[in-house]
């Protein structure tokens, strides 16, 4: 199937800020990570720190909450901001809560029904 790239906005809280970016579908993943630098441009506030796995091994990130927008679906959503990962990942929590997954036939994304369970 291969990479799967979209076009994004993402912004803060109070979308006082919003950016276009290019971001890469990250199935394995389960929050968006962004960078550092982008969190900075974006004003975001630090809510917390998590543990995270890596394949580099266990590391503690930051966390926030970001706007993110893809395919015209957009909601406020928990990130991970990255120090080390210079692009944005959209992980599969917040395709779940935009209501949208990969189709591995077509390599794009598609709308997708909310399981209630």
């Amino acid at each position: 199937m291969g990479h799967v790239w979209v076009n994004a906005r993402i912004g803060n809280v109070d979308l006082s800020k919003v950016v276009e970016v290019k971001a890469l579908i990250d199935t394995g993943a389960t929050l968006t990570v962004i960078p550092r630098s982008l969190a900075n441009e974006l004003g975001l506030s630090i809510t917390g720190k998590s543990r995270v796995e890596t394949g580099a091994g266990i590391v503690e990130v930051d966390r926030s909450r970001a706007w993110i927008e893809v395919e015209g679906r957009s909601e406020l959503v928990p990130v991970l901001i990255s120090d080390i990962i210079d692009k944005v990942l959209i992980g599969v929590t917040t395709l779940e809560v935009l209501e949208l997954e990969v189709d591995p036939t077509t390599g794009r994304l598609r709308e997708r029904t909310l399981l209630l369970y």
